[in-house]
């Protein structure tokens, strides 16, 4: 591949709801740049980006992938991202790597979900788009519906640029609405024709649109509108590229992938529309000076870049994906990453197509390339020199709130299990494994459930281990609501010494709630001996981790030993110990045990017309609603407190509720009394487990 100079490149993300044809559009602009001789199917699996055999089985896009074209002396790295939400990390980075986007939608399915959600992330993202509508060849596609529906949604900025022309319900070519020319295809070839009557109302619509656009970028071209001048093609091209970098303007676009139609205009609006990353800013922290280094994608500064993805995969190897922020990077430059303190000779340069690695001597500022076994570096890392330390801020990723308890199938591949999951958590920023010693599990969190089967599926197929999802144990707590008064004695006799130790303790609710308990005596006359009191402690520490009711940590317990008695020669720490334990057991049960169970505060995030079916829902999960916020866009923040129990399943049930357009966030708050019905159910399973247990044996 050729080295390509920062104002000849081009960053685009493909963006859209799941099933909308971002791949299949993919691969129809490699076949047209030359990359393949042939179109791949998602159907068939042999596409370029959907190369790991999870995507194949499944046919549709699991995580980013990187398909850099030639085109005409210009470079456009193409980074087709996952429309199902699940992935939304990988969507994420590829939007910080981006320098403007294509929105695909689906010409017979309409603006869907992931159409909005799309506009959104590059409103966040202040990313300037392009509208593709494809799909156009198949019965019932209307880019005039999807032109009134997405403008009704974001407003006038919307453009088109082309217009369908149809002959017998076939999509036979388009009307250019800046040049107003028409062009049919001729099997592979595009020819002029006549602008069908059909069509002139509408280009007469779109183009005195994009003339009070082009008006609008000046003064003088503002009195040449009013005036009733016209402006030259050129004049209305260099007007609306800058309506377009500066988001002003969205123009809209349509085609047929599969049949390759649009595909070519497509290619050429990129080039002339979208901005080179010279016309886009990039900043970060010079650690040296302390002061703002504006890199700005100038290849005359010094080398920077930042790792936006990182891919470990069993077949292929490590890569860190990088976009060069200023300098050019070459082959063996040594490299400092400031996050991890380390300076590596970056070795070989490469450019991903796919899955395939094509080196490459030099990347210049604004490229997007990969660098293999770099050992220490991570999603998010600065790579600068260390003459001039640059760091950049991390990328915001969102956080997984979905998960699941996990066991291994075979206890012999824990280590495997946990290498693996560890390889994957660094390709995954959505991914988080947590080990909760407190309830015994280890807990994997994901962003709902689709993506935790395929990380048990890819760790089945690619790691060639097995584990097993189950609901997770919540973290409940144990407590006393009364005082009790008890006495226990551990005495045992067998040839020799025997075992001696009798206390009497009195049992009641602490102050503080967030310990687990309080320790005091109140011996009087040596009853029992200063240095057994050591052993008394250590018995409720004992007793606390596992609680008499239900095997839940206790909390908030006071303890007080005011009496008992020893044998001189049969007493120990360990009878006291032991005397202690039962102690703890019989006054905890006589002092009105609870369970506690843990609260959260929890956002959820819906459109207006949703708000009344969330907080029904959340009032039968013993949620209390606390109110609610609006938000820009029609939208609604609810914000209630529910018991963490019945957040399980809560991603699902939200997504059916609201078509996928809800999104939520929680907390851990405090502890609260558990309803009794819930106490029950609780103490019966540990009764249950029990005696489960005691079978066994």
């Amino acid at each position: 591949m050729n080295i390509y100079t920062t104002d000849k490149i081009r960053n685009v993300c493909l963006l859209g709801h799941g099933g909308s044809g971002k791949t299949t559009l993919v691969e129809a602009m490699a076949y047209l740049s030359g990359i393949t001789s042939r179109m791949g199917k998602v159907s068939d699996g042999n596409t370029l980006s959907d190369y790991s055999k999870e995507e194949q089985k499944r046919q549709f896009s699991i995580s980013t992938s990187v398909i850099p074209i030639e085109w005409e002396g210009y470079k456009i790295n193409i980074l087709d991202t996952p429309g199902y939400f699940d992935f939304v990390g990988e969507v994420e980075e590829a939007m910080s790597a981006a320098g403007a986007a294509i929105i695909v939608v689906n010409g017979k399915a309409g603006v869907e979900v992931g159409t909005i959600k799309a506009w959104e992330l590059c409103e966040k993202y202040k990313l300037p788009r392009i509208i593709y509508v494809s799909n156009m060849d198949v019965d019932n596609a209307s880019f005039r519906q999807v032109v009134e529906d997405m403008t009704n949604l974001f407003g006038k900025k919307l453009a088109p640029f082309h217009l369908p022309i149809r002959e017998n319900e076939k999509f036979v070519g388009y009307v250019n609405v800046i040049s107003e020319t028409a062009n049919r295809w001729v099997g592979k070839e595009v020819v002029e024709c006549e602008i069908p009557d059909y069509n002139k109302p509408n280009l007469q619509i779109c183009r005195d649109t994009l003339m009070e656009a082009v008006a609008e970028t000046s003064e003088e071209f503002m009195e040449r509108y009013f005036s009733g001048e016209t402006f030259s093609e050129a004049e209305i091209r260099a007007a609306l590229r800058t309506n377009v970098w500066d988001g002003s303007i969205v123009p809209m676009t349509m085609g047929s992938s599969t049949m390759m139609q649009g595909v070519y205009t497509l290619i050429d609006d990129i080039i002339k529309y979208v901005p080179s990353p010279e016309n886009r800013e990039v900043a970060g922290i010079n650690m040296k000076t302390n002061e703002i280094y504006q890199a700005n994608y100038d290849f005359s500064k010094a080398k920077s870049a930042y790792i936006w993805k990182t891919i470990v995969d069993p077949f292929i190897g490590k890569y860190s994906l990088i976009k060069v922020n200023s300098g050019v990077l070459k082959t063996d430059d040594l490299l400092y990453n400031l996050d991890k303190d380390i300076e590596e000779k970056i070795g070989k340069i490469y450019v991903l197509q796919g899955n395939k690695p094509i080196e490459v001597k030099e990347l210049h500022a604004g490229d997007i390339g990969a660098l293999a076994k770099l050992t220490a570096a991570r999603t998010g890392n600065s790579l600068s020199t260390k003459a001039t330390t640059i760091k950049y801020g991390m990328t915001e990723i969102s956080k997984p709130y979905t998960y699941m308890r996990y066991k291994p199938k075979n206890k012999a591949d824990i280590d495997k299990i946990s290498q693996a999951l560890q390889k994957m958590t660094h390709e995954d920023q959505t991914l988080k494994v947590v080990n909760d010693a407190e309830n015994r599990q280890t807990l994997i969190y994901g962003m709902g459930d689709q993506h935790l089967d395929i990380v048990v599926s890819r760790l089945l197929n690619e790691y060639k281990v097995e584990v097993e999802l189950s609901k997770p144990k919540i973290a409940f707590r144990e407590t006393i609501k009364k005082t009790s008064d008890v006495e226990a004695k551990h005495k045992k006799q067998s040839g020799g010494h025997g075992q001696y130790g009798h206390v009497k303790m009195r049992f009641s609710p602490a102050d503080d709630m967030e310990i687990p308990f309080v320790f005091e005596q109140e011996v009087v006359g040596g009853a029992v001996p200063k240095n057994y009191f050591p052993a008394v402690e250590k018995g409720l520490q004992d007793s606390v981790e596992r609680g008499p009711l239900a095997a839940y940590p206790v909390v908030g317990v006071k303890a007080v030993l005011y009496d008992g008695s020893y044998h001189p020669v049969d007493s120990s720490e360990m009878a006291f110990k032991m005397a202690t334990i039962q102690a703890f057991k019989k006054g905890f049960m006589e002092a009105h045990p609870v369970l506690l169970e843990p609260i959260a505060s929890l956002k959820v995030t819906v459109p207006d017309s949703y708000t009344g079916d969330v907080m029904g829902d959340l009032n039968k999960r013993r949620g209390r609603v606390l109110g609610m916020n609006p938000l820009p866009g029609g939208k609604q923040i609810v914000e209630a407190e529910i018991p963490m129990s019945s957040l399980f399943g809560y991603c699902t049930d939200l997504r059916s509720m609201t078509g996928g357009r809800g999104d939520y966030s929680y907390e851990f708050v405090r502890y609260e009394q558990a309803p009794s019905d819930v106490q029950e159910k609780e103490v019966a399973a540990r009764a249950a487990k029990v005696a489960e247990n005691n079978m066994e044996e």
